[in-house]
């Protein structure tokens, strides 16, 4: 498993009953979280006093229940700072497993570019949600294309951007349909070092596009190979569906990816450690291809 194990803002407290206990700053939230299929003690004091707690509907969805949080606050990952606040469907604004890909990729890309200090590597972000990745790619020194179909997730990127000292940095903000994005790129011509993409299970695009991962996500990856430069850096795949295990991923990349360019395929569970009882909570899966 690939641990994001480098967080000082961030932690997962303890883990029981369906929920877990983060430390997000100096605040502390309750959550739900469907891997957590066990019941332990609650000891950690934050169980009984969280600054928040969402709470989930049997009906589905949920709502917040607020005792002392503001309505906006900050955390940093290395040289990047993030905007959180909670909003719905329990979600802050930022997916923490994530640094663990955030610091491979930023380390890929400051390889090449020692190698090739004139190198302009450009990375092209999928659903790039609040631009986590997109500002781990920028701090390293990549030309990032940021492409959300949600203005709101673009708009809370730029400001991500602007709090981590990169509102300069050659960043693209792109508010479309990923899939049609990358169609028109094809057509342009235009060709990426780098691809990153973090799709969600189901979502809609901003013209009602459907986007279903059991059946768009292979056609997809397919179609993206297209807009790769003749000598590709990486290509990341996120997955938060459980029937997309690791081995898929693995078997995607190295159809689409190792066939045509060599390199190396990975793929595994990514997780975060549990402060409290020294274990890692699953958080999806990701694969990988380098050159």
């Amino acid at each position: 498993m690939w641990i994001a194990d480098g967080w000082k803002d961030y932690e997962v407290i303890d883990t029981s009953r369906g929920e877990k206990l983060e430390r997000w700053g100096k605040y502390q939230l309750v959550r739900p979280d469907p891997q957590v299929i066990w019941d332990t003690k609650r000891e950690a004091r934050g169980w009984k006093n969280p600054n928040a707690h969402y709470h989930r509907s049997v009906k589905g969805g949920g709502e917040w229940e607020f005792f002392d949080l503001p309505k906006q606050w900050q955390i940093s990952y290395g040289s990047c700072t993030f905007n959180l606040q909670p909003f719905s469907f329990k979600h802050t604004g930022l997916f923490p497993e994530q640094a663990v890909n955030w610091d491979w990729f930023g380390n890929k890309i400051r390889e090449a570019l020692k190698k090739q200090p004139g190198r302009q590597i450009k990375v092209l972000n999928l659903f790039a949600y609040t631009g986590g990745a997109t500002l781990s790619a920028a701090a390293a020194g990549a030309h990032v294309t940021h492409v959300d179909a949600s203005k709101g997730m673009v708009t809370w990127a730029k400001e991500n951007a602007a709090s981590s000292g990169l509102a300069d940095a050659p960043i693209r903000y792109i508010v479309d349909d990923c899939v049609k994005f990358v169609e028109r790129e094809i057509r342009r011509g235009n060709q990426y070092d780098a691809i990153i993409m973090d799709p969600p299970s189901y979502g809609r695009g901003p013209k009602g596009e459907i986007w279903k991962i059991e059946e768009n996500v292979y056609p997809f990856v397919k179609l993206c190979t297209q807009v790769l430069s003749d000598k590709p850096l990486f290509y990341l795949i996120n997955s938060y569906t459980t029937g997309l295990q690791p081995a898929v991923l693995s078997y995607m990349l190295n159809l689409e990816m190792k066939s045509r360019y060599g390199g190396k395929v990975t793929a595994d569970e990514i997780g975060l450690p549990v402060s409290s009882k020294g274990l890692v909570l699953p958080c999806g899966a990701s694969g990988r291809w380098e050159c």
